[in-house]
């Protein structure tokens, strides 16, 4: 056992100044927390298999889940189902940070919608 965080978890970069941490990283399961920089967003895209939980920890997320817009605050979270498609984006002024949580790992099972 281990105590896992930002300081001791692989980090990548993706997007324009986004940083992310896999603080659990098998393929059954992945936990990743991530930053994404004001005006920053992801691709609107899709997973086959996996599932997501998104978490925010600081800031606001806006969630296009399946056309549907959602405002996540500080504490709180949504469920994105296989096969749904969604979008992520820090349309605030401040830093987002937040939790990704996919079952099984997100990674190589992505499909640009």
């Amino acid at each position: 056992m281990k105590i896992v965080n930002t300081e001791n978890s692989e980090h990548y970069t993706w997007g324009q100044g986004a940083d992310g941490w896999h603080l659990l990283k098998s393929d059954e399961l992945s936990v990743i927390e991530e930053s994404i920089p004001p005006n920053g967003f992801e691709e609107r895209h899709y997973h086959e298999v996996s599932q997501q939980f998104f978490y925010v920890l600081s800031g606001e997320a806006h969630m296009e889940i399946n056309d549907e817009q959602l405002l996540l605050s500080s504490g709180s979270g949504c469920h994105v189902p296989a096969n749904v498609p969604h979008q992520l984006m820090n349309k605030g002024t401040k830093t987002l940070r937040f939790l990704v949580i996919s079952q099984p790992k997100s990674h190589g099972d992505r499909v640009n919608a």
